[in-house]
């Protein structure tokens, strides 16, 4: 049960992250939850330790996690970003 939590939460989390590094239109469903799972691992090895809390990947779904796991995802598109275009925009 919760693998389909994070599932669905990273996606929720990867779409939005999509929509404001303006990825949104190059993104389908699979990889708006692809980003959001490993933008929640990012956070959980990164972010978390830095804010505390624990992360959506635990099982935790507290506002602490889902804003960390959020800026895993923006991160992660960052560096995607940088490496593709030569600027995170």
């Amino acid at each position: 049960m919760t693998l389909l939590l994070v599932l669905l939460v990273g996606g929720v989390l990867g779409w939005l992250a999509s929509i404001v590094m303006r990825t949104d239109a190059q993104q389908g469903v699979f990889l708006n939850v692809v980003v959001g799972v490993v933008g929640a691992l990012i956070a959980g090895l990164v972010i978390t330790p830095l804010i505390g809390g624990a992360p959506i990947t635990s099982g935790a779904f507290d506002i602490m996690s889902l804003f960390a796991s959020f800026l895993g995802a923006v991160v992660l598109l960052a560096i995607v970003n940088l490496f593709r275009r030569g600027s995170v925009r």
